[in-house]
């Protein structure tokens, strides 16, 4: 039975989207007959009817390239079901893409936004299946996601970099982490990375706690310090405020990033030379890892299988050793921070990592 299948990719890049593609083609190729359909640039794309008809080749030589041979775009959940000054109703506008090319299934690389916008597809009576990327690793039940592994070999790499001009200079070092609500990557790399403070968006951190290890530091043979911090961390008064409020407070201050800030904030209490470093979407940037392309590859490859059995309404997801999948509706919308008993934390914490707190 003939099979045609649209496959989009939404949201912001990362390394293993084509090697999740090609998975998902080459395994559908292999089992049953099929078509395929590449939506471009995301949603947008399948709101604007802009697809192009992919051929067997089209898939061959992607599996170690970077970003996303379909192209990607943001387009934000909350407006979905909002008719804005265009006049689209971009929800009917999807569905009538999906039937007028009267494909059988979509297949939707993305992270928490674009699987909360799978969900709805999926109750709108569209057969949809989800694959998860990010390299937030932030996607509720699956251990990891295709894109994470590389972003931690990634920040790593850029810690161990930056650990040599602090060793040579004797400075304090404030790397930036990707992650603005979760804080995995931070978490991971700053491990990984032989961080002596770590802080995530999950712990508050006390700038003065902060400051007394940097101290400690300064004052031994070891007079450098190497700070992984999260994007989105915040301090214990900032945890304390409304959204707004923290915005508010946070426009009102010299520094357009959080790591410039403690930066600034240790030079001053503790009289250390402190310097701040953005890696930025470095992270999110070119070939994924082995781990990565193998993982990618085992989550196309279980979408192809759900295709060849008819099951719907599912995202992929990885649980220990096992591929598996979850209901769209289960896992939509619902965070997955690191939890205080996560076994990379409690290393990280008694192994005398400070954390802020």
């Amino acid at each position: 039975m003939k099979r045609k299948i649209g496959i989009l990719t939404s949201g912001g890049d990362c390394p293993g989207l084509n090697a999740a593609i090609r998975g998902v083609a080459r395994a559908a190729y292999e089992m049953f007959d099929a078509e395929i359909i590449g939506i471009q640039n995301g949603y947008a794309g399948l709101i604007d009817g802009e697809y192009k008809e992919m051929k067997k080749s089209d898939f061959s030589g992607i599996l170690t390239l970077g970003g996303t041979i379909l192209g990607t775009s943001r387009r934000p959940f909350r407006n979905m079901r909002v008719v804005e000054d265009d006049g689209v109703d971009k929800v009917a506008a999807m569905k009538k893409t999906y039937k007028d090319l009267k494909l059988d299934c979509l297949v939707t690389l993305g992270g928490n936004g674009t699987h909360k916008t799978a969900n709805l597809l999926s109750e709108e009576g569209l057969n949809v299946i989800g694959l998860p990327k990010t390299i937030d690793n932030d996607i509720y039940g699956t251990d990891f996601t295709f894109g994470f592994h590389t972003a931690v070999d990634i920040a790593t790499d850029v810690i161990d970099r930056i650990h040599t001009t602090a060793t040579s200079h004797g400075r304090c070092m404030v790397i930036e982490i990707m992650g603005n609500k979760a804080g995995w990557l931070t978490l991971y790399s700053g491990v990984a990375g032989g961080a002596d403070v770590i802080l995530l968006p999950e712990i508050p951190y006390d700038i003065k706690e902060v400051a007394k290890t940097v101290e400690a530091r300064a004052k031994s043979k070891k007079a450098f310090s190497i700070l992984a911090v999260a994007e989105g961390a915040l301090s214990k008064e900032e945890a304390k405020m409304k959204k707004k409020e923290r915005a508010a407070y946070r426009a009102s201050l010299p520094y357009d990033c959080i790591s410039k800030r403690i930066a600034a904030e240790l030079q001053e209490m503790v009289g250390v030379e402190a310097r701040h470093v953005v890696p930025g979407h470095i992270q999110r940037g070119g070939s994924p890892s082995a781990y990565d392309r193998v993982l990618s590859t085992q989550f196309g490859v279980h979408a192809a299988e759900l295709i060849r059995d008819e099951i719907y309404g599912v995202t992929v997801a990885l649980d220990g050793n096992e591929i598996i999948h979850n209901k769209l509706s289960d896992i939509a919308g619902v965070p997955k921070p690191v939890p205080m008993d996560d076994h990379v934390l409690v290393t990280a914490r008694n192994m005398g990592i400070n954390l802020g707190d």
